[in-house]
């Protein structure tokens, strides 16, 4: 899947930029989360469910044309900014008014101006939108690293110091505000192109109509990564909300760490050699089992050492996320790899069955995280997640990657080994967490066994590994 140095580069840029950010994200989580508690986290919690929300598809998709446009971007670029900032100002005037009943439905009418404040942040994301785009097509990474960092730590700081003199849940607002006027401000600088809006008609049309689709999939793509928080809020209450979103956060770790890097490069890697499709099945087969011979092992530790790992990190009184991390654990490799297989499909202009994934992912989430949250609360939301998850995988994910070009035996022959290395993780850290006191002790115990076992099974992933590795893709492009 490497397409040279350039691309290699940008990938050990995006781990760094991963790594520190979760590690920064983290440590001020968890000051955040035992200075707030569960109460005004969960008014937090509604808050950053609305901006997600629009921020999925504020500006329409648009900007990832730059990513795969095969001629200069820059002809584009200008339609591009003026098209995703118009759309971000439009949902964030429609999310302004709809907040107070956004925030009564999800059982916290108090939760309104924070969701205001927090709907800042939208427009902003759709004036930067064509800049990020051109940074990740020139495989910048450094330089979003660079700005991404200092989002993530001034907004953070910005936070704590705010929920240390008491401003509670309106701190965590506040804090991403600031940090995201900084953050846009240096992506502005280290674009390749200055801010330019423009509108030329030839390529508007032809815009829309590739980013609408990826907007719509992108809708339903959100509406299947937030429904549970949806109905944790709607159904059991804030307080509920601000349990299952620690462990959403927490369980996110391992997708932060693998699943976002790669994404940050895989899409222009995949789409200089998608004129080639034996390539394209050798190197989207090696990324997944690579990619899935951290996950799972990592993932499963987090399923079977959910309790020890809650309470030592954020303190007793968070216990009952654990409830849900056990579930939503498992539930992140399966993300993981359903974002690699998204990506690819993108490439493969397959916005069609992308949508027809979604919509039945949907159709089938709704019924099941309702039925669990009335039957077992955040646990039984957590639980009905990974099945449902599961089932689309193997059977939407699997017939699209078929009709792609991808030959689903191989794929399937290729996972072996990284699902028994997650099994093996998973029984250790059972056997560890259940055999000794304490907590600290039993996480350390548990993390250590799965590294293990990670570092054994990508030794025998020495194969795909070199595929990604491989110069021929290098001498094709």
């Amino acid at each position: 899947m490497s397409n040279g140095p350039g691309a290699r580069r940008a990938l050990g840029w995006s781990f760094a930029n991963a790594a520190l950010g979760k590690l920064g994200g983290l440590l001020i989580g968890v000051i955040i989360a035992r200075v707030l508690g569960p109460d005004d986290f969960g008014t937090y919690a509604i808050a950053l469910v609305a901006l997600m929300a629009v921020l999925s598809f504020n500006e329409l998709g648009v900007s990832l044309a730059i990513v795969r446009w095969d001629e200069d971007p820059r002809e584009i670029a200008p339609t591009v900014t003026t098209i995703s900032f118009a759309a971000s100002l439009l949902v964030f005037g429609a999310g302004w008014i709809a907040a107070p009943a956004f925030a009564e439905a999800m059982g916290d009418a108090s939760a309104a101006p924070v969701v205001q404040l927090m709907l800042v942040c939208v427009p902003l994301n759709g004036l930067v939108a064509t800049a990020a785009a051109l940074l990740q097509r020139d495989y910048q990474q450094g330089k979003r690293t660079i700005a991404d960092q200092v989002n993530t730590w001034l907004g953070s700081g910005l936070s704590v110091v705010l929920a240390l003199v008491g401003f509670g849940a309106m701190s965590l607002a506040i804090g991403r505000v600031v940090a995201t006027i900084v953050f846009s401000v240096m992506l502005l600088l280290f674009s390749p192109m200055r801010l330019t809006f423009g509108w030329n008609r030839r390529y508007a049309g032809a815009l829309l109509r590739f980013g609408l689709p990826l907007a719509g999939a992108s809708i339903v793509v959100f509406a299947v990564g937030y429904a549970d928080q949806f109905v944790v809020g709607g159904v059991l209450g804030a307080q509920a909300l601000g349990f299952y979103m620690l462990a959403f956060n927490l369980a996110g770790w391992p997708v932060a760490m693998l699943s976002q890097p790669v994404r940050a490069v895989a899409p222009a890697a995949f789409a200089r050699i998608q004129t080639d499709p034996e390539k394209m099945d050798d190197g989207f087969r090696a990324a997944m089992r690579v990619l899935m011979c951290v996950a799972l092992p990592l993932c499963a530790f987090l399923s079977a050492a959910a309790l020890p790992v809650i309470t030592f990190v954020y303190g007793a009184e968070w216990a009952q996320a654990a409830l849900a991390l056990q579930w939503l654990a498992l539930h992140a490799a399966v993300r993981i790899a359903f974002e690699l297989a998204y990506d690819f499909l993108a490439v493969k202009r397959r916005s069609t069955a992308l949508m027809i994934i979604q919509a039945a992912w949907l159709v089938l989430l709704i019924p099941a995280v309702l039925f669990g949250a009335r039957t077992a609360g955040i646990e039984g939301v957590a639980a009905a997640q990974v099945i449902v998850a599961v089932v689309i995988l193997i059977g939407g994910y699997g017939w699209a990657l078929r009709s792609a070009g991808i030959r689903i035996w191989r794929l399937v022959g290729s996972l072996g080994v990284p699902l028994a290395a997650g099994a093996v993780s998973w029984a250790a850290g059972w056997l560890i967490t259940d055999v000794m006191d304490g907590d600290l002790l039993p996480a350390m115990c548990a993390g250590l066994a799965a590294l293990a076992v990670c570092a054994v099974v990508l030794y025998l992933s020495r194969p795909q590994l070199r595929v990604l590795n491989t110069r021929r893709i290098e001498e094709s492009v």
